[in-house]
């Protein structure tokens, strides 16, 4: 596999995949255990940025749309599936609830949001339904029981309590709704952060990194434990 910044062959990538015995799978099979993998080994939650190293991804045991899909898409491509990024922009109100106050009033109106499609069988697989651990996912779902379209805690779909994220030759989404602009296909995530980038300033910046998304991850921790 070709080495690029963010998709690094780095040892702990290489001894999970051996360790997991992922390379002994056909390839519908390597492609599950991995989304599974990446769903709910590593839990949802904010990393420090966007543009970030498989391997330090890995090494957090937590990611949110942009890193899941970056560890995503090193893992299925050491496995030689092959795999591409789609980039979009999402909706801020996706964030209601995990963000509130004058913190969600300043935060950009459009989110840069990405996930991965892999090409089996002769078909391309919309991955984004890896971005929520089940369960995150079945915490929400339990708090909002009535609810049907529905838009916040990092969810956007048409019905809450149907939503199905199991990935099994099927496309696969968690937040669809919240969808704003569609921003291509890449072929790494690489060629996509040299295009695009979240266009906050240093300041709100160095904010989100060192006192936001602390509080944001635990929130999201509060919320998984059904509080």
């Amino acid at each position: 596999m070709k080495e690029t910044f963010c998709l690094d062959n780095h040892p702990s990538i290489e001894r999970l995949i051996y360790e997991k015995g992922w390379l002994q799978l056909g390839d519908v099979e390597k492609v599950k255990a991995i989304y599974n993998f990446v769903s709910n080994d590593i839990l949802f939650g904010y990393n420090k940025e966007d543009y970030r190293l498989a391997s330090l991804i890995l090494k957090d045991g937590y990611g949110q749309c942009n890193t899941k899909a970056i560890l995503l898409m090193d893992l299925l491509r050491y496995c030689h599936i092959e795999c591409r990024l789609h980039g979009a922009t999402v909706d801020k109100a996706l964030q209601k609830g995990i963000l509130s106050g004058i913190i969600y009033h300043l935060s950009p109106q459009e989110i840069i949001h990405s996930w991965v499609e892999v090409f089996i069988q002769g078909n391309w697989y919309v991955c984004e339904g890896v971005i929520l651990d089940k369960n995150y996912l079945l915490a929400i779902q339990n708090r909002y029981p009535q609810k049907i379209k529905f838009c916040g805690y990092a969810v956007a779909v048409k019905n809450l309590q149907t939503v199905d994220v199991n990935w099994s030759l099927n496309d696969t989404y968690i937040q669809k709704e919240a969808l704003v602009k569609d921003l291509g296909i890449y072929k790494t995530p690489d060629d996509f952060y040299q295009n695009y980038h979240q266009n906050i300033n240093i300041l709100k910046r160095w904010v989100y990194q060192h006192i936001v998304r602390h509080w944001m991850n635990h929130k999201v921790k509060k919320l998984r434990g059904g509080k």
